[in-house]
Parts: structure tokens; sequence; C-alpha cells
């Protein structure tokens, strides 16, 4: 018998970038079928003009920075950031919301970085963040989920609604279609001295949840459940991020649990979950030491709590992981392992 051992150092063979984005992408298309069933086709509108926009924007952009285009273009992850940013806002947003949107996440947070790998924020929760703070009221015009629906537009009428602004003459008027989400509810009502006990009575909420949004939850859970058995991610900011939401949120829950959130309502409405597993592990925007990632994920979840609390926006996430990303070239000084046999690094 032959054996065929090869002598040391076993170097693995390198991942390609494409690669990465592609199975991040494949990672998504559960949560993106899901989002497709409770809010209909505009989901598949928004994606599909985000793509457009944001390869239009690198190919743009490369080409005034005199850098090869096809070797960049091809890569996904323009296509990636697309996704992601179309995941966050309403399935009947207008296109210049989508639009600019792109122009921030890729010109801007990108490009004008020294594009990928050289950027310090994320640029999907860029675009988002500014968007939803330039125009609050087109980014929280939500779909009422589809079991509570009066009925769902289907794909010429979101196509309609993105374009025009208008549904055709069959259609109810839009007012009638959309609805508060569930972190959007819980806010007004607050404010409105509510409890969430009479806030949760509503058709939108579910088990732990918003109607809806705890299953897209879900498939974002098991989409990055997937990444982390083929190695894309380690599992270190998923786990810090969820634990930490749970551990900081609890003892305010168990203080007043008809003010504050309960652990399972923060991690089953909004995008924490996506945040968790597809935002925050980006290895280009955050820690990169075992320690530092879990130092990130932590500030995440914390930061996103006390938003979602005791900020202005319903939901923190996005703003969560820009001000960690800020922190995150810190944080890998402060934890960066001391190498074997050496001295850990004294930091002043």
């Amino acid at each position: 018998m032959k054996l065929n051992i090869e002598s040391a150092p076993h170097i693995p063979r390198p991942v390609s970038v494409q690669r990465v984005m592609g199975l991040v992408i494949l990672a998504l298309v559960p949560a993106l079928l899901a989002h497709w069933w409770y809010f209909g086709p505009g989901i598949i509108l928004q994606v599909t003009l985000a793509v457009i926009f944001a390869l239009a924007f690198e190919a743009a952009m490369l080409t005034l920075r005199q850098v090869p285009v096809k070797p960049f273009i091809t890569d996904l992850s323009a296509v990636l950031t697309a996704i992601l940013f179309a995941l966050c806002i309403p399935p009947l947003a207008p296109w210049w919301v989508t639009c600019l949107g792109m122009f921030f996440a890729i010109v801007v947070a990108k490009q004008l970085y020294g594009g990928i790998g050289h950027n310090i924020f994320n640029p999907a929760m860029l675009g988002f963040a500014v968007m939803l703070i330039a125009f609050p009221r087109e980014m929280s015009n939500w779909l009422a989920p589809r079991d509570i629906a009066i009925e769902m537009p289907g794909l010429w009428d979101a196509i309609r609604y993105v374009f025009t602004g208008g549904l055709s003459a069959s259609q109810t008027t839009y007012d009638t279609l959309t609805q508060a989400t569930p972190l959007d509810a819980i806010k007004n009502g607050l404010h409105q001295a509510r409890g969430l006990s009479e806030i949760r009575s509503q058709p939108i909420f579910g088990d732990f949840g918003g109607m809806g949004w705890e299953w897209i939850a879900n498939w974002y859970a098991i989409g990055g459940l997937f990444l982390w058995r083929k190695r894309i991610i380690t599992w270190h900011v998923p786990a810090a991020v969820i634990l930490t939401t749970i551990a900081f949120s609890l003892p305010f829950y168990l203080y007043d649990s008809d003010i504050f959130l309960s652990p399972l309502q923060h991690l089953f409405s909004g995008g924490l979950m996506l945040g968790a597993f597809f935002i925050a592990t980006d290895p280009v925007t955050g820690a990169s030491s075992p320690r530092g990632k879990l130092v990130f994920g932590a500030g995440v979840a914390i930061l996103t709590v006390l938003i979602r609390q005791f900020g202005a926006f319903p939901d923190g996430v996005a703003f969560g992981v820009l001000l960690m990303n800020s922190a995150a070239p810190l944080i890998d000084r402060l934890t960066i392992p001391a190498p074997y046999g050496g001295k850990a690094r004294r930091h002043g």
C-alpha cells in the first residue's frame, strides 16, 4: 500500500472572495423566500433594483479610480451588499430610496475608502442608516404580513408603486395595506403611555416577536449556522450578540415587563438575527481576534438594546454595528493575543 504524505508546512488552500460571498448569499436565500412569502414579491423587486444600482456604482467608481473592473465587479461583494440593504427596507420603498442607499453604500462607504478590504464601516448598514435618518416616512411604510393583510400586492402592483407611487384601480389604497412593524408599534405605544401587554395584543405580534418576522429571524439563524459549518464565520460574534442581548435585556424585563421588551422579543423582532450572523460578522469592518469578536458582538447587542428601549429609532442594529465599526481598530489593538512564547503587548 502506498501512502501519500505531504511534508509540512500544511498551508490550506485559499478561499476566493467570490466563493465566500456566494456562500453568504446562498445562506440568505431561505430568509429571502420567507420574506417574499410574508410580505409579498416587492422584496424581489428591491433586491433586483439594489443589485443593478450597486453594480453600476461599483463599475463607475472602479473606472474613475482606474482599477480593473471585471475582477471586482464579479467578486459578488457588491451583490451581497445590495441584498443585505434590500432586506432592511420596506418592500414598496420608492426606487430612488434604493438608488440613494446604494450610492452611499457602494460609493461613499466602500469605494471612497479604497474598495473591498479597506472600508471602515459596513456598506449596507451605512446606506440603510442614511436612508433611515433622511427619509423616515418612506422607510417606515411596511406591508402587513400575509396572515393579517387585507390583500397582498402582486408583482405588477409592486412595480407600479415603486416607480410611480400609485396602485392599480383594482387595488385598495396603499395606506390600507401598510402597517407599523412590531418594533414601531412598541415604540409608538410606549410613547402613548400604553403597556406592552396592551400593545402586544395587536394581531401583528406572534409568539415571540412580530408575526412573520420571527420566522424570518429563524431562517437568518439557520443560514448563519450554515455559514458557521462552512467555516465562513466563527461562533464568537453571533454567540456574543445573542447571549449579551439576553443577559443585558433580562434585568430590564424583570424590573418592569410592561415597559421593557423581553429577551425573546429583542431576538425575534427587527434585524437582530440578521445583524448577528450576516452583518456584525463582516471580517473587514469588525474585530479580528477571538476576544475582540466577543467584545465587538457584545457591544452591538448592548447598543441595539439601549437604542430600542431609550433611543428615537425603533431598531438599533444598524447604528450599533456602525458605532462598533468605528471602535473595531481599538478593540483589535487591545485584544491582540500574545505570540507563542512571547509576552503580551503593552498598550499605552
